[in-house]
């Protein structure tokens, strides 16, 4: 029988409605009852009035609520959409008016703070809004419901038909131009991953994950899909200091750690205690460099690192086997369970051993597309040569965008980007969303954002700008202006006031690649 994404918590209840589900702070949810709070969810969403497949978007910090709001949705027949909370209320109202959405749950302090915003959002009819003892703001034409309110008023009501293939949610993520792109997954995409990465690290009821990264983050995603599919633990943490993470892993006796490379380089130095009860780790959003790694290894000898490498396009892709790692620490490893990662040149034909070529995934995995946009997704979205031999089918397979190599034993060595995406801090940031914020600034003539290799960050952003005749610019004012308007990873962590007016290339365009070569070394130890 197919399973749909909420079917998880509701399959876990059934089985052991006993065992501890979800964890924030001094919450403690059974399968019971957190199955019970996601159809009350529902009940509420579909009481006022969502239709099949309309869009829930959730924008706050990991909590309870959180949770239940998005696997109420799905519950509903509806589509949720992870909002991340470190984004400026313009770029959340955004992603709410290109995807439709319908219904959005916030918090009342982010409600106060979005209420400008979002007379953009025009498909707008409903928000929810979770704590706050003050009136709530009025928005025209939309209600606004305080989250107690909007529960207490549910009654039982029945789900729109779903099936594995249809819309579950939609995540976000950088493109290599303009605006972010909508990732539609569907509940079997979502269910094959979880089963998946649940196979491979060998979950089980007994393990407790602790959920460090934004849930609008497919990786993040996946700590909650992976721990309910077995019926494990999922314990929810807000961090501010490394060590936050690491008492939380001592306090809830965490089995399972995942983090991207600058998390892991400010945990790796702190005292981990002899008996800890990792038992393994996860790594993706970039490769973890090596001296990170041996220091892991030393202070933790009984947890197994699994290096990891995904896209949001078909959430995960390939993992390194813990015994591989002394015979090849630079590899991504193979293809997970249930995918198959080709490498193809520009024909679609394969590549030899050693050859490079773009890294291409087909099966399960592979999402839908992007939101309401042809073009970018035709782009992404291709036909691979025909596995179903005899059958008139056609598949699409994900084109990475990313050059790769494969060894005669099949695994897989990261080589380059094709784009000029930065990636930073485990996210993938489009140079061309922070150029059109620092462009707003009038000062500014012309701009260029790069991505440059950064010791703990994978890469940084670097912003060098020339200002407008006869205005006087200063790297400090520039940053200043564009702080308000950009979360805090899309901040450049250097401005360079250009003396010139920047380098073109033969067809005009700013030269990237030539800037790029100018300041590889700006944040080289005594350079910075």
């Amino acid at each position: 029988m197919s399973e749909l994404v909420h079917d998880f918590i509701f399959r876990s209840a059934q089985r052991s409605p006993a065992a501890e589900a979800l964890v924030y702070g001094q919450r403690r949810l059974d399968y019971a009852s957190l199955a019970a709070l996601v159809r009350q969810v529902a009940n509420a969403l579909l009481g006022g009035g969502l239709e099949r497949g309309e869009r829930v978007a959730v924008y706050m910090e990991k909590n309870v609520e959180n949770v239940a709001a998005m696997f109420g949705a799905a519950a509903a027949g509806g589509a949720f959409v992870p909002v991340n909370p470190l984004l400026k209320p313009e770029q959340v109202a955004y992603i709410l008016a290109d995807c439709n959405v319908r219904v959005l749950v916030t918090s009342a302090d982010r409600l106060k703070l979005l209420a400008a915003a979002l007379a953009h959002c025009r498909d707008l009819r409903t928000v929810i809004a979770v704590g706050g003892n003050g009136e709530l703001p009025q928005l025209p034409g939309v209600e606004v419901l305080a989250w107690d309110a909007a529960l207490s008023a549910a009654s039982d009501g029945a789900p729109h038909r779903a099936i594995d293939g249809d819309m579950a949610a939609i995540l976000y993520t950088s493109g290599s131009t303009g605006k972010p792109k909508g990732v539609v997954l569907s509940h079997r995409n979502l269910v094959a991953g979880a089963q998946s990465v649940a196979s491979y690290l060998e979950n089980t009821p007994a393990d407790r994950l602790l959920a460090v990264l934004p849930l609008s983050f497919d990786y993040g995603l996946s700590q909650l899909t992976t721990a309910f599919h077995v019926g494990a633990t999922a314990v929810l943490i807000n961090h501010l200091l490394p060590r936050d993470v690491l008492n939380a892993v001592v306090a809830e006796r965490i089995t399972g750690l995942a983090a991207v490379p600058p998390l892991w380089i400010q945990l790796a130095p702190l005292n981990w205690p002899a008996d800890c009860t990792l038992r393994y780790l996860t790594n993706s959003g970039g490769a973890m460099q090596r001296p990170t790694l041996d220091a892991l290894r030393a202070a933790l000898p009984n947890a197994k690192p699994f290096l990891m490498y995904g896209l949001t396009e078909a959430f995960r892709s390939t993992f390194l086997p813990p015994s591989e790692l002394e015979r090849r620490p630079d590899s991504m490893g193979k293809a997970i369970p249930n995918a198959e990662v080709m490498v193809l040149r520009p024909d679609g034909s394969e590549c030899a051993p050693g050859e490079p070529g773009e890294l291409v995934h087909r099966g399960a995995l592979v999402s839908l597309g992007y939101w309401n946009d042809p073009a970018k997704t035709a782009e992404r979205f291709k036909p691979v040569a025909p596995r179903h031999y005899g059958l008139p089918l056609t598949e699409l397979a994900v084109w990475s965008g990313d050059t790769v190599r494969k060894d005669e034993e099949g695994f897989l060595y990261f080589i380059s980007r094709n784009d000029e995406m930065i990636k930073t801090s485990g996210y993938r940031v489009s140079p061309t969303e922070v150029e059109e914020v620092v462009y707003a600034r009038d000062a500014v003539a012309e701009a260029a954002a790069l991505g440059v290799k950064h010791p703990a960050l994978g890469q940084a952003i670097v912003v060098v700008a020339f200002p407008r005749e006869g205005v006087a610019l200063t790297a400090s004012d520039l940053l200043a202006a564009v702080k308000p308007h950009l979360p805090a990873y899309m901040l450049p962590q250097k401005v360079v006031i250009a003396e010139a007016a920047l380098p073109r290339n033969p067809n005009g365009k700013i030269d990237r690649k030539l800037l790029s070569q100018q300041y590889e070394n700006v944040f080289a130890e005594g350079q910075q």
